[in-house]
């Protein structure tokens, strides 16, 4: 089973490159991928009642192991998964063969897409570990996505791939949450411990009820059937896969695979049914009133999905026997008439019945084939569709499960089996019929001649349905193994012929009047229903999507109304007033308080008091900014007071650098505040920054007081050296121990680092900043280069400097930045590689690479920025994200804890034994992380207001 999941993973790595190779005819040998897995499910059939099972540990503190277990329904599911899926890719080298000589760009992500999902669906069926299953269900749920929004210069395309997202995924959370609500009961999330034992209770119900609404949603059950209708705007490959054979078969197996243990809990039975029979009656309804192929195929489907949810979803054996032989046969007629609709699209452009006559007589071939699976479609003997749905009609009558529903239920499938005859007839006669009409109409009459090879996929599955039909013994074996599983029922056998009955008269009856439903269609047009009795679908999603997009926008201009000020208000009030109650309300231990722990502290202190009093009342911005800088260094110098050296490190180098960033921006504002802008609110502010001082200081004390237990702080010292290899406990602690709130930190740089620059850059985000070489070019945002002034010297110390205006150079500075640069990325260096034993780290090094960056953006300008680093900014803190993520997904690969990190000891001649500790790749995507922050701010607040502001100059010059 893990070789086929592989061989699926390789052959989706491989497809995009043997389509560049081959083109479409790469999808001959991707098909071989589930041929050939599909003779290892042949040859490995499980024994009744057997099973073999696959358990590799993975994330065993997660519960999350690759656990496959293949039993008889999941050979059943898995031969439907690889056989279609081996037809369909062989049937889409023909079908993406355009006559008009066009070229599908897509189609290497296409095939791999395609291969991707065939190896999730058979993950899916084989999985008995629930979490992994939901991995699985999920990897469907994205390449469905990406299969349906293939054509995505189409707005139909992109909508219908939006909708199936949105709707199969809200599904699937609200599985998941079922998914722990029932393993953490169970205490297993072992699909097969679960049903042996299935909990009971008021929350088991609430969790059947979770999972019933994902499985539901997959399988487009009412009221989520709406989406599958509006994926047919993909390709017809995908249909006749996806949405026929294998993805929408995913609800119906999960309901399959959990009945035996679940039928009996109080929600199961009336859901299923219910909804089951709604969704039958509803999407058969709708099927007969449409004109596409495609949509008459998609709500039949749906149609046929309410039937078999109901069967399998029930109870009882019979009815799951009953239930899994309408599965398999849907599954070959369906992905064979959608193969058909294929044939028919690429042959005359067009899927509506009102512009195809004489269709038949123009392709007799490919009659046969339709005809073969419409009539096993509309239950006509000797298909196989007859054989399931007689089997649906005689245990439904005779279930002892269903008790005094069963008459309803069988008046739902009765009625709509009706529906079934008729949009069987819709599409048969509306496709291949004459229609009254003396020649072939215009579309028809200029078709491609279909090749045999396009032909033969659904071809052989009708042919399948005929085979089975009349031989149905070799599948009621098969089927029955699983069938014995669920308990109740009699012993009821597949045959096509049970002599005459109840189910016999009924099937006759479902003809006849559907037969003359369609015939006599004119006078029925009289009471047809203009309008939905209960609403569109379709509309009420939009209309729900429209009110959430007003939702949004109304909740936004409550809460965010442009003021800085009054955010930061409603936020430091929140910080005040809710721990201050909580602490007043509840119980407190009295604190001990301690204002100082030296004189120098206290000296300190005054100063930082001092220099925030001194910032509240300057007009002067940029001596108000200094003086909020000393206020961060006295922080710093408190932390080395109290032996945190890498705090201290790093709030001077916070603190610098934010220095710089508060000049820059400053550059654009006028020197002083406005008087009466200061004036206003000031008691109000002043009042609010001292109760947001004194609550978190009160909390703290507080906080301390209440310790009863061994401080962690004791603790880490020997978990960071025995546990993440390193005597920097802070550094260990980033990387390692808590690197999950690293992570969180990081990804909030990144955000914030894209949102300054968007905002500066409103025509290009992304790009490295200028060199020299660029300085002549006419581009937007860059000006022409400037003349070369004797006074500066001759000699060059920074290449940029050279297009600077004269007055804004500062030889001392040039000559300076040259000899320190060198330095402080070599002190950059040290901090990264010795921040896991000593102080420092990415962090810390990140933060000194980026001050060299602005020491060397002051001295030399923009051009020298573009000099020293000519990288983009994205790509750095690209790179940085991938390798921080990338250590956490290779933590997960080999079975350890996420962002742990592992020692490697070996020995290097002269140099002895050297430990390499993993979590140096976290820290060094941290130390890009920042340097790409840096260069992205010095980009945008730096050489970009350079420009806008040199623009500005020049602009008054001329004027």
């Amino acid at each position: 089973m893990l070789a086929i999941l592989i061989a699926h993973a390789a052959a989706t790595a491989l497809a995009p490159l043997l389509v560049y190779r081959w083109g479409r005819m790469a999808f001959y040998p991707l098909a071989l991928v589930p041929l050939g897995s599909l003779v290892w499910v042949a040859a490995n059939w499980p024994a009744p009642g057997g099973a073999s099972t696959v358990d590799v540990p993975w994330v065993p503190e997660l519960s999350m192991n690759f656990n496959l277990r293949f039993d008889s329904l999941a050979a059943i599911m898995s031969v439907l998964v690889l056989a279609i899926g081996a037809l369909v890719l062989f049937y889409c080298a023909d079908y993406f063969q355009h006559h008009d000589g066009h070229t599908e760009k897509r189609l290497p992500s296409f095939a791999a897409e395609l291969v991707a999902f065939s190896g999730a669906m058979f993950g899916l069926v084989t999985s008995d570990n629930m979490l992994l299953l939901y991995v699985f269900w999920e990897l469907t749920t994205v390449l469905s996505f990406l299969l349906v929004g293939h054509y995505a210069e189409r707005a139909t395309s992109r909508r219908a791939a939006t909708q199936a997202l949105l709707v199969t995924t809200f599904g699937g959370l609200a599985m998941l949450v079922g998914i722990i609500v029932l393993g953490n009961m169970a205490g297993t999330y072992l699909l097969s411990e679960l049903i042996a034992s299935p909990p009971t209770g008021i929350a088991a119900s609430v969790g059947v009820v979770l999972v019933l609404v994902g499985a539901l949603s997959k399988s487009a059950i009412v009221p989520m059937h709406f989406w599958l209708p509006g994926a047919m705007a993909a390709p017809t490959p995908v249909s006749a896969y996806l949405h026929a054979a294998a993805m929408v078969k995913a609800g119906v197996y999960l309901l399959a695979r959990m009945t035996p243990g679940f039928a009996d809990s109080p929600p199961w039975r009336p859901i299923v049914i219910t909804l089951g029979i709604l969704t039958m009656l509803m999407a058969g309804w709708r099927a007969v009133r449409e004109y596409d192929l495609k949509l008459i195929l998609a709500f039949g489907t749906v149609s046929q999905l309410g039937l078999i949810t109901v069967m399998v979803g029930s109870g009882g054996s019979d009815m799951m026997l009953a239930g899994l032989a309408m599965l398999v046969a849907h599954a070959m007629f369906k992905a064979s008439l959608f193969m058909v609709v294929g044939v028919i699209d690429h042959a005359t452009g067009t899927r509506d019945i009102r512009r195809l006559a004489w269709l038949g007589t123009r392709s007799r071939s490919l009659l046969l084939i339709a005809i073969g699976a419409t009539a096993s479609m509309a239950a006509l003997p000797p298909f196989f569709g007859f054989v399931a749905k007689e089997a649906d009609l005689e245990t439904v009558l005779h279930s002892p499960v269903l008790g005094s529903t069963a008459p309803f239920v069988l008046a739902g499938i009765v009625l709509g089996s009706v529906f079934t005859t008729i949009y069987s007839l819709r599409f048969l006669v509306g496709a291949f019929g004459r229609k009254g009409r003396p020649e072939p109409s215009t579309r028809v009459a200029e078709m491609h001649r279909p090749e045999v090879a396009f032909m033969l996929p659904p071809a052989l599955l009708a042919a399948a349905g005929l085979l089975f039909g009349l031989w149905p013994t070799q599948l009621d074996t098969v089927l029955d193994s699983y069938a014995d599983t669920v308990p109740g029922g009699e012993d009821y056998d597949l045959a096509l012929w049970h002599g005459l009955g109840l189910p016999l008269l009924l099937s006759v009856l479902v003809l006849a009047v559907g037969s003359a439903a369609f015939f006599g269609r004119s006078r029925l047009r009289r009471v047809r229903v203009v309008r939905e009795p209960l609403g569109n679908a379709d509309r009420i999603y939009d209309a729900a999507v429209r009110g959430l997009d007003v939702l949004s926008v109304q909740l936004t201009a409550v809460t965010q109304r442009g003021s800085i000020p009054a955010t930061q208000s409603v936020i430091l009030s929140t910080l005040v007033l809710v721990p201050v109650a909580a602490l007043a309300l509840g119980a407190r231990d009295r604190p001990d308080f301690l204002l100082w722990g030296s004189p120098v502290q206290l000296v300190v202190g005054l100063i930082v008091l001092a220099a925030a009093l001194g910032a509240t009342m300057l007009r002067n911005r940029l001596a108000a900014v200094l003086l909020v800088g000393v206020t961060g260094y006295g922080c710093g110098a408190i932390f080395a007071f109290h032996g945190a050296p890498d705090l201290a490190l790093t709030q001077f180098l916070v603190e610098t650098l934010m220095l710089v960033i508060f000049v820059l921006v400053l550059r654009t504002l006028p020197a002083e505040a406005d008087r009466t802008h200061i004036n206003r609110f000031r008691w109000a502010r002043a009042a609010l920054a001292i109760a947001v001082g004194a609550t978190v200081t009160t909390l703290a004390v507080y906080a301390m007081a209440a310790r009863t237990g061994t401080p962690i702080a004791e603790l880490l010292p020997d978990a960071a050296y025995f546990r993440g290899h390193g005597a920097n406990t802070v550094n260990v602690l980033l990387v390692d121990i808590r690197a999950w709130d690293t992570m969180g930190e990081i990804m909030v740089l990144l955000v914030a680092a894209t949102g300054v620059a968007s905002m500066v850059f409103r025509h290009r985000r992304f790009g490295a900043a200028p060199r020299v070489s660029d300085a002549g070019q006419p581009d937007i945002g860059r000006l022409p280069m400037t003349t070369h002034s004797p006074a500066a010297g001759d000699i060059t110390w920074l290449r940029g400097s050279e297009l600077r205006d004269p007055r804004h150079r500062s030889l001392v500075l040039e000559v300076a930045t040259r000899i320190i640069f060198p330095l402080i990325m070599v002190l950059s260096a040290y901090f990264f590689f010795a921040g896991h034993n000593t102080p420092g780290g990415g962090f810390a090094g990140g933060l000194t690479a980026g001050l060299a960056l602005v020491l060397r953006y002051l001295a030399g300008g923009r051009y020298e920025l573009g000099e020293t680093l000519p990288l983009d900014a994205g790509k750095i803190l690209g790179s940085g994200l991938l390798l921080s993520a990338g250590t956490a997904v290779t933590s997960l690969l080999v079975g350890a804890p996420v962002l742990s990190s592992a020692l490697i000891e070996f020995d290097v001649p002269v140099l002895g034994t050297v430990k390499f500790v993993t979590a140096l790749f976290f820290d060094l995507g941290v130390y890009l992380i920042v340097v790409g922050l840096v260069l992205d701010v010095l980009r945008s607040l730096g050489a970009r207001i350079d420009v806008e502001m040199g623009q500005q100059r020049g602009t008054v010059n001329s004027a």
